[in-house]
């Protein structure tokens, strides 16, 4: 059986995700890669990479808690809400005063209802919208709630760029799955009446999983290459999920997909039995049913 796990990459600035997938495929000697959470070329740091079986597991941990660093340039608004698109707006941020920008992150913090970048994956009648903005058509994307649990300023740095007067912040966000720090970068600068835009981004956190031990961009680049070494099924799921220990007889009908009657911590569950991860249960009423079997 190939080997089956988890890899977590530093991901390089101007590389895709699907990039970094086909290097791990070749570093790996298999084709069965994936990864949870994109990060746009711009961006850094943390990507977790699904091998073999751990593939099943990415949808699930796609869903966890995310921590970035970024950079936020008050003053100019872009096409793409980044550093990557061209500037639509320079009203510049002169005399943005430290309290008002305070003042504006307090509602970007919480529970929020956030419209997403018109460049972001997110499908409309089957097709990206960042695909239909290049084409010139208007893209209207609903709003949907997120939870921002940190949205702090590290620092500021005041400056000048196109000819006026910007205010560069370094900020620290933490939120959930499908939070777009871009958004955040535009909201901000809407909020104090000026334009925002991110200049630099940098995920440290997904879930369970941050930079340290994370496949460098010097690993990931080698030449000639090394064969990184996989995080363990049982192992991700300790960092990510409630585990319960199966016995023998339970972890036989694990292996059959069969509904089993036993209580569950959280939704999903790793149910584990010799070291081994099994599969993620649900509960449903009386007993658990299962969400992905790793077995087999």
């Amino acid at each position: 059986m190939s080997a089956s796990g988890i890899l977590v990459v530093d991901k390089p600035t101007g590389w895709t995700s699907h990039q970094v997938v086909g290097r791990c495929r070749r570093l790996l000697g298999t084709r069965k890669v994936g990864h949870a959470g994109t990060l746009d070329p711009m961006a850094t740091g943390v990507l977790v990479v699904g091998v073999g079986r751990g593939t099943r597991l990415l949808g699930h941990l796609a869903l966890s808690t995310k921590t970035y660093l970024a950079t936020i340039r008050l003053g100019q608004s872009t096409i793409t809400d980044d550093a990557e698109g061209e500037v639509t707006a320079a009203p510049g941020a002169a005399g943005l005063a430290d309290a008002a920008i305070a003042a504006a992150l307090v509602p970007l913090r919480g529970e929020i209802v956030q419209v997403p970048s018109t460049v972001s994956a997110i499908k409309i009648d089957g097709q990206r919208a960042y695909a239909r903005a290049r084409r010139g058509e208007d893209v209207v994307l609903a709003g949907r709630p997120v939870t921002v649990g940190r949205f702090d300023v590290l620092d500021r740095r005041d400056a000048e760029a196109g000819g006026v007067p910007v205010v560069d912040l370094d900020v620290a966000v933490d939120c959930s799955s499908g939070t777009y720090i871009r958004a955040l970068a535009r909201d901000l600068g809407a909020a104090l009446g000026t334009g925002g835009h991110l200049t630099a981004l940098r995920r440290t956190r997904v879930g369970g999983f941050g930079l340290d031990g994370a496949l460098t961009p010097a690993e990931l680049t080698a030449d000639p290459p090394g064969r990184p070494e996989l995080l363990g099924l049982a192992d991700v799921a300790r960092r990510s999920f409630p585990c319960v220990e199966l016995d023998a007889e339970q972890a036989r009908d694990v292996g059959y997909g069969r509904p089993l009657h036993v209580s569950l911590p959280g939704e999903p569950t790793a149910l584990l039995h010799d070291g081994e991860l099994l599969a993620l249960y649900r509960p449903d009423g009386n007993r658990a049913v299962a969400v992905a079997v790793l077995t087999g």
